[in-house]
């Protein structure tokens, strides 16, 4: 199957740019079609990944902070102060530290979502974290696994949940407001095909 390059970006985890930057290079060569556009086998994106793998060590250093709203601004320059005097005394250097206002319960997060990319390109070799629920609320351990599967070991500073009450009533607030609005789509539905019944025997 042939990918444009914009399909090809997306699919290797890159920038467009990146990818034409390559091509040039004669990194990652691409085909051309009648039209003069560049285009790439999805065996050849593969094999390329795989070599990646192979030979490319991740070498970048994460620190991870966050936060569910901006009035815990002071508990986010004590994380991160907290990590900082870590690296320090573990000898870690050009530690890239990312700071972030959002829920534990959401997986959109941008810079959560930019980490779990670099991972994913095997271009993280570590990633720290305070506390397991800095990084998520829920299912730890499968992001855990995840990081370890690209060559990206995932250091907590205290395995203990660190959970102010704030927190855990906005993420309580976040599950119950979930389970009743599926609740009610639920009656919502039941209603409808109540009516639909009903017309059905009217006819």
């Amino acid at each position: 199957m042939n990918m444009t390059i914009t399909q090809a970006a997306r699919y290797l985890g890159y920038k467009v740019k990146t990818l034409q930057k390559w091509d040039r290079e004669g990194t990652l060569k691409s085909t051309r079609t009648p039209t003069n556009r560049r285009v790439y086998t999805q065996e050849q994106l593969d094999s390329f990944l795989g070599l990646r793998s192979r030979k490319v060590l991740p070498t970048r250093q994460m620190a991870y902070c966050r936060v569910s709203s901006t009035a815990q601004r002071n508990d986010l320059k004590n994380q991160r102060s907290t990590l900082e005097d870590f690296c320090l005394l573990k000898g870690f250097s050009n530690v890239e530290f990312v700071e972030e206002i959002g829920g534990g319960l959401n997986f959109k997060r941008k810079s959560f979502l930019d980490i779990m990319d670099a991972v994913d390109r095997r271009d993280v070799k570590t990633l720290i974290v305070a506390h397991k629920d800095r990084l998520t609320r829920f299912g730890f351990d499968w992001f855990e696994r995840f990081c370890s599967k690209h060559g990206c070991e995932l250091l907590v500073l205290n395995q203990e949940k660190l959970s102010p009450e704030t927190e855990m009533v906005q993420d309580l607030m976040t599950i119950v407001h979930c389970f009743s609005s599926r609740l009610y789509g639920l009656r919502n539905y039941k209603k409808k095909i109540k009516e639909a019944i009903d017309f059905e025997k009217q006819e």
